[in-house]
């Protein structure tokens, strides 16, 4: 996918198989054998990772080595060892608009679409892993869908998101669409692969359309993308093509399913990018929910496809006009006013290529906060507080698209976990010291950051991976302002009683009187700021997490933000571990039956789920001297551990789940033991 041909090879075949690692040493393909082949004793279960298919014929040869060869015209739920590690379990939320925090973002006009490779197309963990050193995406409140983006002709052409990103993503009511990737043959396309996507059977029907559908469902995720580049194609193959996405579509609306086509192939079944909506592409248009437009656009052409797509009887705004930031990020020259011109309606929505650049770029060892840093300059600007946007070339999408908010029931809580970290805290203490990613364990964050009002000098608020109440991260508001400061955390729609209070667990370096923030009523106009009412909430020393509880007794109607006021005589040295909204508490009940079975290079834990609601489950291991330490956690019933080793002198090892409420209570542990 792109209009320089010299870069395909890095855009395409690079997407995936380059970042491609070598699996460790003690570590064994899954299955490299190819189907129906004899096999010696049955292997012993190794790590699970996201999955990925060829359409049906595999390609000759054998696999490199990690690699696992698949077709998915063979794949049946039931089948699917590794399901319980890979398939989502947070559905997708209702979300809403609040006013918006600035006078040039928008409600109802341009969405926003990423194409984001989180990993390499094999081996890439199904729950995360033991590195800080991810693509921990936080803005979800400027997304419109997600497009979990890979795939390769050496390793699999057909990408299903592994559940943390969907978790993560279903959180903030983010959809997620599975990668459908058809190379040119340059890249070792096989046009072939294309005749088994599309073909039928003797009914007429695409019998890959209802595998596809089959596997979003029984994955989580909401449907898929799909880029058809190979070309030789002719008509009858473009025909073919096109009866397949209209099925796809058909099939996958009923359980709530997208498709996005993108522009690649054309009517005659030639691939010609046309950079716009036009005779030669339309018919996949008509037949897909959206399309993604080719970079080759120019605003001529783009304002060209939105007309077309009206007179089709579409929205303008189901065009997707690539926007290509793999190389330059935020410095990427685009031409924003064809996009989103000021006095005009916007053109189309954006579609974002690559936009994890905001960590590739990074150098060697860079930490958590190098990347919110340059993740937040990228979708906030260079002001870092869309309540102050920064006039420059690039249009950050906080400027040009109005932020959403999923934060409408009770209870609702926070510890500003990101999704990664550098330890694992709990209370305020760390209970595991190892580096983790796994995004099904991300909070939902404040969808505008950061937004701080005050007459002096605006502080510094950044997430800290250095100190947490729980999770990795935590919040930190830091500087000299000289006068009192008020932090927007997040806008709601809560429904208040007279038994709602608030938890808020805090703590200071220095001196500084902190107020809670809390709203019942939106802004008069966009760019206006919260008519906050302000609580107070004591006065803070240096010292240790203080959890002060707030009751919103005084109050009535529904909660629409909430942020704090911190006036401090000096230095302002301020951190926020958790933030709670109940009527009530909640524990939730226990989980049952934890089993652990060993593998090749890890251990695989299952549980039977705790009834009721659960936001999470959170594995520990009991150490020989009673003390319990963090060893992952996960939305699933399911979970591995790599490289599990005895302690010195152990015979065998006791492992607890628990289950985690949205208030972060925590049930009766289950319990198991592995013995060495």
């Amino acid at each position: 996918m792109h209009h320089h041909p010299t870069r395909r090879a890095v855009v395409i075949a690079g997407a995936a198989a380059a970042l491609t690692p070598a699996l460790p040493a003690h570590a064994t393909p899954r299955d490299a054998t190819a189907p129906g082949s004899p096999t010696a004793a049955k292997p012993l279960p190794v790590q699970p990772y996201a999955s990925y298919w060829y359409p049906d014929s595999l390609p000759p040869g054998s696999p490199g080595e990690g690699i696992t060869w698949r077709s998915l015209s063979s794949w049946r739920a039931a089948d699917d060892a590794d399901l319980a590690f890979n398939a989502a379990s947070v559905p997708l939320a209702r979300r809403f608009t609040p006013t918006p925090v600035n006078t040039t973002a928008r409600a109802g006009q341009a969405r926003v679409q990423s194409l984001v490779s989180f990993g390499p197309t094999a081996s890439n963990p199904s729950q995360g892993s033991p590195t800080a050193d991810y693509y921990a995406l936080t803005h979800w409140a400027y997304l419109d869908e997600l497009v979990f983006w890979g795939g390769s002709s050496g390793e699999g052409l057909i990408l299903a998101p592994n559940a943390p990103v969907v978790d993560a993503a279903h959180r903030h009511g983010v959809p997620v669409l599975g990668t459908v990737f058809l190379p040119p043959a340059a890249y070792g396309g096989q046009l072939q692969w294309t005749r088994d996507l599309v073909r039928k059977d003797a009914a007429g029907h695409h019998p890959l359309a209802e595998r596809l559908v089959a596997v979003a469902a029984a994955y989580g995720f909401d449907g898929w993308f799909i880029n058809a580049e190979t070309d030789g194609g002719n008509t009858a193959l473009a025909l073919d093509a096109r009866g397949f996405v209209a099925e796809l579509k058909k099939l996958g609306a009923a359980k709530g399913q997208r498709v996005t086509w993108y522009d690649a192939m054309t009517a005659n079944g030639s691939v010609s990018w046309q950079g716009a909506l036009n005779e030669r592409n339309e018919t996949f248009f008509r037949a897909a929910d959206t399309m993604f437009l080719d970079f080759r656009w120019t605003a001529a052409t783009l304002a060209a496809s939105g007309a077309e797509a009206e007179r089709l009887g579409r929205d303008r705004y189901e065009l997707w006009a690539g926007v290509d930031v793999e190389s330059r990020g935020y410095d990427s020259s685009v031409d924003w006013a064809a996009i989103a011109p000021a006095e005009k309606p916007h053109t189309a929505s954006i579609g974002f290529y690559r936009p994890e650049w905001t960590r590739g770029h990074l150098p060697d060892g860079h930490t958590p906060g190098d990347f919110h840093a340059a993740d937040d300059r990228f979708w906030t600007g260079a002001s870092l507080d869309p309540s102050r946007p920064a006039t420059s070339e690039w249009r950050a999408p906080a400027t040009l698209v109005a932020d959403r908010s999923t934060v409408t029931a009770l209870p609702f809580a926070t510890t500003f976990n990101t999704g990664h970290g550098v330890r694992w805290y709990e209370g305020g203490k760390v209970t595991s010291t190892t580096a983790w990613n796994h995004l099904g364990l991300q909070d939902r964050l404040p969808s505008r950051r950061w937004v701080t009002r005050t007459s002096g000098h605006h502080p510094a608020v950044t997430f800290d991976f250095e100190d947490a109440w729980r999770g990795g991260s935590s919040v930190l508001v830091a500087g000299e302002p000289g006068a009192p400061v008020t932090l927007d955390l997040y806008t709601t729609r809560l429904a208040l009683s007279r038994r709602t209070v608030v938890e808020l667990t805090h703590r200071a370096r220095a001196d500084v009187t902190v107020e809670l923030a809390v709203a019942t009523a939106e802004p008069a106009r966009p760019g206006d700021p919260y008519p906050y009412r302000l609580l107070p909430a004591g006065t803070l020393k240096a010292g240790d997490w203080t959890t002060t509880r707030i009751s919103l007794a005084g109050l009535s109607g529904t909660l629409r933000a909430i942020g704090v006021r911190l006036t401090a005589p000096g230095a302002l040295d301020y951190r926020i571990g958790a933030l709670a909204v109940r009527d009530q508490a909640q524990v939730p009940c226990e989980p049952a039956k934890l089993r652990v079975r060993a593998g090749s290079d890890g251990l695989r834990f299952t549980w039977r789920p705790a009834s009721g609601h659960v936001r999470h489950y959170e594995l520990h291991r009991v150490l020989p001297d009673g003390s319990r330490r963090f060893a992952g956690g996960t939305c699933q019933s399911a979970y591995f551990v790599p490289g599990v080793l005895p302690e010195p002198g152990e015979k065998s090892a006791c492992f607890e789940v628990r289950a985690v409420g949205e208030l972060y209570t925590v049930s009766a542990p289950a319990t198991a033991v592995h013995p060495w």
